[in-house]
This record gives C-alpha cells, structure tokens and sequence, in this order.
C-alpha cells in the first residue's frame, strides 16, 4: 500500500503525464481498430437482340449475378411501350454452343351418347391444353390482354369450344337420326380422331413460341367473321332438316331452301351442311394460321366429301326429280 502511494506521488512529482509508465518512458499507443474493406457489389450488363434481325432491343444494366431468365425476361417487358407478355418471349444466350430455347414455364350405344361422347372428348382435350403456358413462380403474373381485341389463341379456344358445345346441344334437340345404334368401335374411332386433333392444335396454338397471323387483327377480324357465318349455316340446315322428318318417323323428302338465306345453299348442293362445316374450319386455320388446324381442315373436308358423295347418290336413287344442278358438297365442282 505505502509502495503504491510513493510510486503515484513520486510520478505526480515529476510532472510525467498519463501516458508515460512507470520508468518514464511513453506508453505504446493503443491499437487502432481496423475497418473491414466494404463487399464490391457485382452486376452484370445484358444487351437483348432479335433473335432473327440481330438487331438491339433493349441493354440493361444492374442485373443481378442470381438473377433468372424469368427476372430478366419481366425487366426486358418493363421496357417496351407498350409492355409485351413475358410469357410469350423467348430468351436465347448468343453462345452458338448453349444456344437453347427456354419458355416461361388442354353394349351397342346410340347415336347420341356415341356423338356426346366424342364432342365432350374433345371439349376437356381443348381445356387441357388451351390458355396461356404457367409461367415460372419468379415470373410474376402476366399481363393481361388489351381490352380492344381478343388475341389469337384466347380466340381460337373460345370459337373451338363454341363449335362443340353447339353440337352437342343439336345433338340432343335438333338432329333426329334414322338409325337406332351405331357400331362400339365407331366411339373409339372417332374419340381418338376428334381428341387427338384437339390436342395437337392446342398444343401448337398456345405454345410459348406461337407466331400470331401475319396480318395481325384484321386477319383474325375476317376469318371470326367467316367462322360465325358458316356457324350459323350449319346451325341453319341442321333445322331446316330437322323440320323435314316428322318426330318419331323415318319418311325422307327432297331438302328445298326456305325463307331463310342460309338456306339458299340447297339450290346448289346437296348437303350445304358440310359446306359450311368445311368453311368453318377454313376460317378457324386462317385465325389461328398453324399447320395443323389446315391439316385438321383437310382431313375432315375429305371425309366429309366422301359422306356427301353418298348421300348425294342416294337422292339420285330414291328420287327421279332431285335437282340436277347439285353438287355434293362444292357448288359447281364436286
């Protein structure tokens, strides 16, 4: 105790501050803290050309070393004017060695149930397949279309699924058929035919590398325009036979047009109903401008050709006055 007292007297006495030690000499500085170096924050520049053209579309910069296709694909469509759907874009690296597509990621029975069956096939074929591809969960939701028109493949799954469900319902109140039963393979034939078909278009029509029409809304304008008409056709000499056939009776007559000018068709052919079936699919190929909805088209224009030669042949049996002007299903040509 007495030690420690001296030893502080004797440093006050000699005047030595707080920073010399006992022996006079200074005190070491105490240690600095070091600061830690800050994390360089690293970003990449992408530049997005045209796939075909080569041509810029957009740099941008900031992009984040993490960051996904789907991250960069919904950056590319902030930038556009007026915005595109993610969904529908492409995204290609320019290495030709990894050069890879990447999307954003439809007993005997009688002839009605047959006919139901093979129409509600097709109708969960084309809701299986049909509407946009989901996107990725970083993608975020598309955008929605523009209020003004309706794109192609939005419209093609509207006018697919109207067609079938018109006939189912001329299935079950309009068509009066003359033969009881149909063969069970047919069921299988024609489900396989129908939903196949409806699975592929749908496929290829809502495919995140879909090309819309080449002449944009008015192509799909016109060919709405003659998918509707020919609808109405049909639907036109559907009744017009039905009123021919008295319920519950077999009696068949010569088919003659009537006050409605859907039905003025008679005057040339003999099943107008084909025809305009065929028309149908003619505008539904040009709406959705895909492969196979043409061959769909030309698949069944063919066999509905082949039942119109027949059914055209027997008229000519069954009665000596039939019109000589009528063609089977192409006025003037076959």
């Amino acid at each position: 105790m007495d030690l420690s007292v001296s030893l502080a007297a004797r440093d006050s006495s000699q005047g030595l501050g707080p920073g010399f030690g006992l022996n006079g000499l200074p005190r070491p500085a105490p240690p600095k803290a070091t600061k830690k170096p800050k994390k360089a924050v690293l970003f990449f520049e992408v530049e997005i050309l045209d796939a075909k053209t080569r041509e810029k579309l957009c740099f941008l910069d900031k992009v984040e070393p993490q960051a996904t296709i789907a991250e960069i694909k919904n950056l590319f469509t902030k930038t556009r004017h007026p915005p595109g759907r993610p969904c529908r874009a492409s995204g290609r690296t320019t290495s030709p060695s990894c050069c890879a597509s990447v999307p954003c990621l439809g007993a005997t029975p009688g002839p009605i149930g047959a006919h139901l069956a093979v129409c509600l096939d097709t109708l969960l074929s084309l809701q299986t397949h049909s509407g946009t591809p989901p996107a990725s969960p970083s993608a975020g939701p598309p955008d929605p279309p523009p209020l003004s028109w309706l794109p192609a493949p939005s419209l093609a799954c509207i006018c697919h699924s109207f067609h079938y469900i018109k006939r189912l319902l001329e299935t079950l109140f309009v068509h009066r058929f003359s033969h009881g039963t149909m063969p069970l393979r047919n069921i299988f034939k024609n489900c396989t035919y129908y939903w196949g078909f409806a699975a592929w278009m749908a496929y290829y029509i809502n495919h995140p590398l879909y090309t819309p029409p080449t002449y944009g809304a008015q192509q799909v304008k016109l060919a709405l325009a003659i998918f509707v008409i020919c609808q109405l056709g049909n639907f036109s000499i559907h009744m017009a036979l039905r009123d021919l056939r008295p319920a519950g009776s077999k009696t068949r007559k010569i088919p003659y047009p009537t006050k409605n000018p859907f039905t003025w068709l008679f005057l040339l052919v003999s099943c107008p109903n084909y025809t305009y079936e065929v028309g149908s699919w003619i505008g539904f190929a040009i709406m959705t401008q895909c492969l196979p909805v043409a061959l769909f088209s030309l698949v069944g224009f063919t066999q509905m050709t082949i039942w119109a030669k027949g059914k055209h042949r027997s008229y000519l049996k069954e009665f000596r006055d039939y019109p000589p002007l009528r063609m089977p299903i192409i006025p003037f040509l076959l």
